[in-house]
């Protein structure tokens, strides 16, 4: 487990230092000055790859089993990062179709993610957690479909270009999906939780049953 966890590290710094260097080579910006088909392939081949890497592989798939919830959930606390996008937006430098879901409701996710990780993170509420990953979940694929999509109902709006070029461009290359990453380890940490009626009647289970 060790070993993966180590491997593990070292892939997830490969691929920030990638996002990082691919950014600073403009590799994601195009002329249409929108969220691109470089973009979204950065964005999805780590998820494919991890998708990959755990259906085959039964040593990575306990590895990540065993990861802690509570800290994966935690680390949502990261996405309080979405009340940049409101700032920007009262700039113009956003268009607001994209800011204010994308930003509210990233700012929703992160402002629960200690309360999620302290409350809801065992298996008595398991329903609550896997609830609020997928809420999680939904306000990523919301974020990201409204980004790639507005840009072509409204191209004369605000763009998007400024989601292609450091520093927002990690967020859709490397924060997104590493944090839709968690949510789907979490979900499938929690879908082998006993129910709570199960861990109920353990409890009370005499002694000597």
């Amino acid at each position: 487990m060790k070993h993966y966890g180590k491997f593990t590290l070292s892939i997830i710094a490969a691929w920030f230092a990638f996002a990082v260097t691919a950014s600073a080579f403009h590799l994601f910006e195009n002329a249409f000055n929108r969220i691109g088909v470089s973009v979204a392939v950065a964005a999805l081949t780590p998820i494919l790859v991890f998708g990959l890497w755990y259906t085959a592989s039964e040593n990575f798939r306990q590895f990540v089993l065993s990861l802690d919830a509570t800290i994966l959930t935690a680390a949502q606390l990261g996405r309080l990062v979405g009340f940049t996008f409101v700032l920007l937006q009262a700039h113009e430098l956003l268009p607001a179709v994209f800011a204010f879901p994308a930003g509210y409701g990233d700012m929703i996710v992160g402002s629960t993610a200690t309360l999620a990780a302290w409350k809801l993170a065992n298996p008595s509420r398991r329903l609550g957690f896997i609830a609020w990953q997928i809420l999680g979940i939904a306000d990523l694929v919301v974020a990201v479909g409204v980004g790639t999509t507005t840009p072509l109902f409204n191209p004369h709006g605000v763009p998007m270009g400024l989601m292609t070029v450091l520093p927002l461009s990690l967020i859709p290359t490397f924060f997104v999906p590493l944090f839709l990453i968690f949510h789907l380890i979490c979900i499938a940490q929690a879908r082998r939780w006993p129910s709570a009626s199960y861990a109920t009647a353990k409890k009370i289970q005499p002694a000597g049953a």
